[in-house]
């Protein structure tokens, strides 16, 4: 099963650079934590927000979404400047 979560973010960011910056960070740590994919998927323009794309594969839909439910969970924890506006899970 594949499973997706599309997040809005704000960002505390007031220029595109130290947007990229927080972002980079973020996402690399993510990548390497949980093992998922991610990627901005929107916004790409706008300094205080983003909206990213975090997926995993795996048997068990179930498990899958855990992994992604973990993965946000550790964002709120270790990234408290960025705010989480909303967060949509879909499994394929």
């Amino acid at each position: 099963m594949i499973v997706s979560c599309w997040i809005e973010l704000d960002l505390p960011s007031r220029t595109l650079k130290e947007k990229r910056r927080i972002l980079k960070s973020a996402l690399a740590r993510m990548r390497q934590r949980f093992n998922v994919a991610v990627a901005e998927v929107d916004f790409q323009n706008v300094a205080g927000a983003a909206a990213i794309c975090v997926v995993t594969v795996n048997s068990n839909g179930t498990y899958a979404r855990g992994v992604l439910e973990q993965a946000i969970a550790w964002l709120e924890r270790e990234r408290p400047d960025v705010m989480i506006i909303s967060c949509e899970f879909e499994v394929v």
